[in-house]
C-alpha cells in the first residue's frame, strides 16, 4: 500500500505542468495569467476567468467559453458580487446588451 502511494506521488511529481487553455472566440487562450473561479451559485455562468492586467474576461456558459476584452476590474468585481450573476452578466457584459463594447478585435 505504501509502495503504491509512493509510486503515485512520484508519477504526479514527474508530470509536466501545463497551462490551462480554453477557446475564447476562435483562438485558444492561455489561461496562465488568468484567475479562474468555478461558479456554483449561478444557473447561467459555470466559470469565470479574468486577467486584471489585460482586462480580459472569459466566461463559461452551457459548457461554451466566450471572451470579452477591455472589461474593467470594477465590472468583474460587481459581476462576482452580484446577487444574480446571470442577470448582471446578461444586462452589463453580454454582447447583445453591451454591443461591441467588449469585443476582442480578432
Amino acid at each position: 500500500m505504501v509502495r503504491a502511494l509512493a509510486m503515485l506521488l512520484a508519477q504526479l511529481a514527474a508530470a509536466p505542468v501545463v497551462s490551462e487553455t480554453e477557446t475564447g472566440g476562435h483562438r485558444p487562450v492561455d489561461l496562465a495569467t488568468f484567475e479562474c473561479r468555478d461558479i456554483t451559485r449561478s444557473t447561467v455562468l459555470q466559470r469565470v476567468c479574468y486577467d486584471r492586467a489585460q482586462q480580459d474576461l472569459i466566461v463559461a456558459i452551457n459548457g461554451a467559453y466566450d471572451r470579452y476584452c477591455g472589461v474593467d476590474p470594477e465590472t468583474v468585481d460587481s459581476l462576482l458580487g452580484a446577487p444574480s450573476m446571470g442577470q448582471f452578466f446578461n444586462r452589463k457584459i453580454r454582447r447583445e446588451a453591451a454591443g461591441s463594447r467588449y469585443d476582442c478585435g480578432v
